[in-house]
């Protein structure tokens, strides 16, 4: 069977996305998600965790999936409840074992739900905790590229990945010339990517993940409905079609290089 890694789900908010389930069944309905994406090839999963309320869930589903490997970071929607103590208090929490990398965490002034000025700071600190922990970092940039770009640039970031990439062709071949790789999502598979599209083409074979962001942006038949990293399969065909690749192909190379940024201590 191809293996394949979803290297960014939010597995610990799918049960948010299904009305009225009841707490109880909180860890079954996820337990059937992982056994779908199982089912489907998916041998690992990365789950960040972006608020402090979060870390918590996250840090209970390694214990519960041994194939889960986490990430720790503060969402920009969240820079707000970035104080004095959060780079200790992080930093506390990415000596868990199974943390692979610090994020998400980078700018959004697309929503602009936390001042930019904080924005910016969580976003220096958080890379200056990678270069610390010797991590990688996950970045989220949404309508911020400049400021993304200059930030990385100052604090001298080499080493991470633009995770659901919708941003522009220049961006990606900036953070690639950076040393950071670009993670396609189910926004790929949309009718109006082409774009999008047009540069996955291009990114070097070394350089790109494949995502689901799950539960958000289900791809086509699922569009609209809760994502999961079962349909990480549907990314990768998505990719080897304007590639001219096989879905094999994808997946391989995709696997490889999740398994080189995040060092993750597996096998394929």
């Amino acid at each position: 069977m191809t293996t394949f890694i979803d290297s960014h789900c939010h597995l610990d908010m799918l049960p948010d996305w299904v009305e009225g389930l009841p707490d109880g069944d909180r860890d079954r309905n996820t337990d059937e998600a992982v056994e779908r994406a199982r089912e489907a090839g998916v041998r690992w999963i990365l789950n960040p965790g972006v608020t402090w309320d979060a870390f918590p869930r996250v840090r209970a589903l390694t214990d519960r999936y041994p194939n889960v490997f986490i990430a720790a970071g503060i969402h920009p929607h969240d820079a707000e409840t970035w104080t004095a103590g959060s780079y200790e208090r992080l930093r506390e929490i990415a000596r868990h074992p199974r943390v692979v990398a610090i994020g998400e965490c980078g700018l959004d002034y697309h929503y602009d739900s936390a001042p930019r000025e904080k924005q910016q700071q969580a976003f220096r600190d958080q890379i200056r905790l990678a270069s610390e922990l010797d991590l990688p970092l996950i970045i989220h940039t949404r309508d911020a590229e400049e400021d993304t770009l200059r930030i990385l640039e100052e604090e001298g970031a080499t080493r991470g990945v633009f995770h659901c990439f919708t941003g522009s062709r220049e961006l990606a071949m900036a953070g690639i010339r950076l040393g950071f790789a670009i993670s396609f999502s189910g926004v790929i598979t949309f009718k109006k990517s082409e774009g999008l599209r047009d540069l996955a083409r291009d990114v070097p074979e070394d350089r790109f993940l494949i995502e689901t962001d799950a539960p958000y942006l289900a791809p086509p038949p699922f569009r609209g409905k809760r994502n999961e990293p079962a349909y990480v399969v549907k990314i990768a065909e998505t990719l080897a079609e304007v590639r001219g690749i096989r879905v094999e192909d994808v997946a391989a190379q995709a696997t490889r290089n999740t398994i080189s940024l995040f060092r993750l201590p597996v096998e394929v």
